[in-house]
């Protein structure tokens, strides 16, 4: 099966069970998708793959503006820098994680190596 009906089919499911367009597929998953990565939708991934991908772009991110904004006013030290955006990286990615995993449970997702894609309504795992 092709990996972009695939992903439609997964987002069919999502929004039959009443989960939100702005959580079952986040921006930054629509902008891996655009690029051309295959990267399942959040609920569909495993509870350590989102905590490294949310915590991951989250800490670059935080860090990177952080340290900009930071640096017009007063000088802060990378080391410190570096780690309070590991630390924020991991206290998001964590949250993340959680949330996708309690909203997989709550509403019965598959994993996505067990999501078998049909789109007819008929069977969705």
């Amino acid at each position: 099966m092709n990996m972009n009906s695939k992903r439609d089919a997964a987002l069919d499911l999502l929004a039959a069970a009443g989960i939100w367009r702005s959580n079952y597929a986040p921006p930054l998953s629509r902008v891996l998708w655009r690029l051309g990565f295959n990267v399942p939708p959040p609920h569909f991934s495993s509870f350590w793959g989102n905590f490294v991908l949310c915590g991951t772009f989250f800490g670059v991110a935080w860090g990177a503006a952080w340290w900009l904004f930071e640096t017009r006013f007063q000088s802060a030290p990378l080391v410190a820098t570096l780690l309070a955006a590991c630390g924020a990286g991991f206290f998001f990615g964590l949250c993340m994680a959680a949330y996708y995993a309690y909203g997989a449970r709550k509403h019965s997702i598959p994993r996505w190596h067990e999501f078998q894609g049909i789109r007819d309504g008929n069977s969705q795992t």
